[in-house]
């Protein structure tokens, strides 16, 4: 009876020790760019909100991956393949793009494996298009293996009869691939057609250094019918090194014939590259018994003030002194987090402020729009600054309230030029088309602004062409007017050309109300008017915005003239228009509808959905449903993408409000295709209101 009461405490010990390493040993990258072996799937996921990048392929097939854990459970990817000669030897090579997802069903647990699903190039031409479900376990801390079955592509190597067609035997038969077009879901494919086992082990030798051995249920049916891959035995060999966590480097044997490579770079937006503290550190707050700030007149203290607030990046634009409050509005041009602002202005205000000031109400501002009041009291200030858990416990005590709408109380003369220029270098580039992965021009790029009033900015953009690839980019046929898929074109007629040169007025026309008016030649192919309101209440997690447009399409040589086009007999002029809901989730996802008119005439939807962290990092995805047929539409079927944004202060640790916008989408289509203007007003207007102020309320005392 002891004997056996010791088994079981040694079996309970060993299988804890198995969950707690399976848990540290997290999941390898495929070829594919996705959570798994060599090529087959595993059924582990990756760490909440990482991001994989994956270079890797062999002789024939080359793949660059993008993968996301949206969520601890599901995981998307957005892969660009080259097939080399994909017709056959000698044949032209093929760039395709495709999507997948991946869904952990259940987690692993002492006696449970892991068990998830997954549709691999659900969402393209159906190249690499595949179903399967999956079941992964660790079996001591240094081996782990997985089991699956799979379908479609995954259903070729020993394939068989589909289990599920006990169900329902239309699932016994997987018809013909014909995506079309591409671009949207083949239903009718999914879990149907012949089954085929797949699976593999995992041998960690070491925390670095990781064997991979797999049995392929991928016949490669196709390339090996026409020659340009040679498949000699179903089984795979890899070995993985990742010295750090935000690498891993690969080399495979494939098939008993090819040789394999990978490189996957992982990023955690979570966290950061550049640690803190690059920044200069705030000024100390100034106890009021230390200040010699009495006596002086209010002037006085508004000069102190602003220059005060300049050195921290801050640009005064108002302040008042009525009884025992000042009222301050100014605009934060260095913190990408206005709580860290916020936090600044206040100790500075310490500094400047004669004893008798209590209460500190501060509006922050963005394009001359006050955003919201933030009301701190001096003494909370003064007691909290170096207490344990100081940033919540002054968030508690400060109130945000609506910000007044009209002029400024006491303008303050700006110490800020109205007129700022520059002239740099700039790389445009054009991501992953039909026939190229990298397009792009480069130059030299001047840049004016303007400040007519706070509220009223001309602001634009010239470029001079010195080299670039984009003029024989593929363009996707289409029956619409051409109001994208000629971007190409523009540039190519002349070196210099204005990207844009526009008038931005922004208003506050009433409580919790927005407007924004722009006149001229808002981007690099369309001019004329565009008129916005949006409403979005400071506590509100909820905004409704409408826009309305006029545009005519610009001349291609970006000059100040529009393109004339023979068959309409003159420009191409249109009005569109979108009303849109905003909602900020809870978990950090943030949802957008638009629903209107776009450039090609067309009416319709764009749905979107974003995942943003504390630190400035932001990853979605949109797409577009409008009533232009998919035929009509072309390559594609319709308009979608996957977009981030790359704070610049992440990964060089000082503070600035720049950043890095990337989008993972398909060539330029007419469907569905929308004006692009800078700085609509639910981005400019949402960071000063309570739900961002909170999410980056530990940056207040920074």
């Amino acid at each position: 009876m002891k004997r056996s009461f010791r088994i079981s405490i040694l079996a309970c010990c060993v299988l804890d020790a198995t969950a707690a390493a399976a848990e540290d040993w997290r999941s390898g990258y495929t070829l594919y760019g996705t959570p798994g072996l060599i090529e087959m799937p595993s059924a582990f996921v990756r760490p909440d909100a990482e991001i994989g990048v994956t270079l890797g392929g062999f002789e024939n097939q080359q793949r660059a991956s993008f993968n996301f854990q949206v969520t601890p459970r599901l995981s998307g990817t957005f892969r660009y393949s080259r097939f080399a000669e994909f017709s056959g030897p000698e044949t032209d090579d093929l760039y395709d793009r495709s999507f997948d997802l991946h869904y952990q069903l259940l987690t692993e647990g002492s006696l449970q494996p892991a068990v998830a699903m997954g549709l691999r190039d659900f969402l393209g031409t159906g190249r690499y298009t595949g179903e399967y479900l999956v079941a992964s376990k660790a079996l001591s801390p240094r081996l782990r293996a997985t089991v699956g079955l799979g379908w479609g592509r995954l259903g070729t190597e020993g394939g068989f009869d589909n289990p599920l067609g006990v169900f329902d035997e239309t699932l016994n038969e997987r018809p013909p691939l014909d995506f079309g077009d591409g671009g949207t879901p083949a239903f009718d494919q999914f879990f149907r057609g012949d089954a085929a086992f797949f699976g593999g082990a995992e041998w960690r030798i070491s925390d670095s250094l990781t064997a991979t051995a797999e049995y392929s249920s991928d016949a490669y049916v196709r390339e090996t019918s026409l020659g340009v891959v040679e498949r000699e035995t179903p089984f795979n060999f890899g070995l993985s090194y990742a010295p750090r966590r935000d690498y891993v480097l690969s080399a495979y044997a494939l098939g008993g014939s090819e040789l394999g490579l990978s490189a996957t770079i992982v990023i955690d937006p979570k966290d950061r590259a550049a640690r803190s503290g690059l920044e200069p550190a705030p000024q100390p707050i100034v106890l009021r018994g230390r200040t010699s700030t009495n006596g002086l007149t209010e002037n006085t203290l508004r000069r102190a003030t602003a220059t005060g607030l300049l050195e921290e990046g801050v640009v005064l634009q108002s302040l008042d002194l009525a009884g025992r409050t000042v009222r301050v509005r100014f605009e934060n041009e260095r913190y990408r987090a206005d709580a860290q602002a916020l936090g600044r202005v206040a100790r500075v205000l310490t500094r400047t402020m004669p004893p008798s000031i209590e209460v500190f109400v501060l509006e922050p501002t963005r394009a001359g729009l006050p955003l919201s009041t933030v009301s701190i009291r001096r003494s909370d200030m003064e007691a909290l600054e170096n207490r344990p858990n100081a940033a919540a416990q002054i968030l508690d005590r400060a109130i945000v309230a609506e910000a007044g709408v009209g002029t400024p109380w006491s303008v303050v003369e700006s110490q800020v030029s109205a007129f700022e220029w520059g002239i740099s270098p700039y790389y445009a580039v054009q991501l992953f088309d039909g026939s190229n992965p990298l397009r792009g021009e480069y130059g030299l790029q001047a840049d004016l602004r303007y400040a007519l009033q706070p509220n009223l900015t001309l602001q634009g953009t010239a470029r001079y062409r010195i080299s670039e690839n984009r003029s024989d980019a593929r363009v996707s046929d289409s029956t619409l007017q051409p109001v994208r898929r000629n971007v190409a074109l523009y540039g190519e007629a002349g070196e210099i050309g204005i990207e844009d040169l526009a008038l931005h007025w922004y208003e506050r026309p009433g409580r919790a109300l927005y407007s924004r008016v722009s006149l001229g030649y808002l981007e690099k192919m369309f001019a004329g008017a565009s008129t916005e309101l949006l409403w979005k209440p400071v506590d509100s997690r909820v905004a409704l915005g409408a826009e309305l447009n006029y545009v005519v399409q610009r001349a291609y040589d970006l000059g100040f003239g529009a393109q004339d086009f023979p068959e309409l007999d003159g420009v191409y002029d249109v009005m569109t228009g979108h009303a849109s809901v905003y909602y900020d989730f809870e978990n950090d996802f943030h949802g957008r509808i638009d629903v209107g008119r776009y450039l090609a005439g067309d009416w319709g939807a764009t749905f979107a959905l974003d995942r943003e962290f504390a630190n400035g990092w932001r990853v979605g995805a949109y797409a577009t449903l409008t009533d232009v047929p998919f035929e009509d539409f072309g390559e594609g079927s319709f308009d979608k993408g996957i977009q981030l944004t790359i704070p610049l202060d992440w990964a060089i640790g000082n503070a600035t409000r720049d950043r890095t916008d990337v989008s993972l989408s398909s060539l330029s289509r007419d469907g569905g295709a929308r004006l692009n203007v800078d700085d609509r007003l639910y981005e400019t207007v949402r960071g000063g209101h309570v739900v961002a102020l909170q999410e980056s309320w530990g940056r207040f005392w920074r």
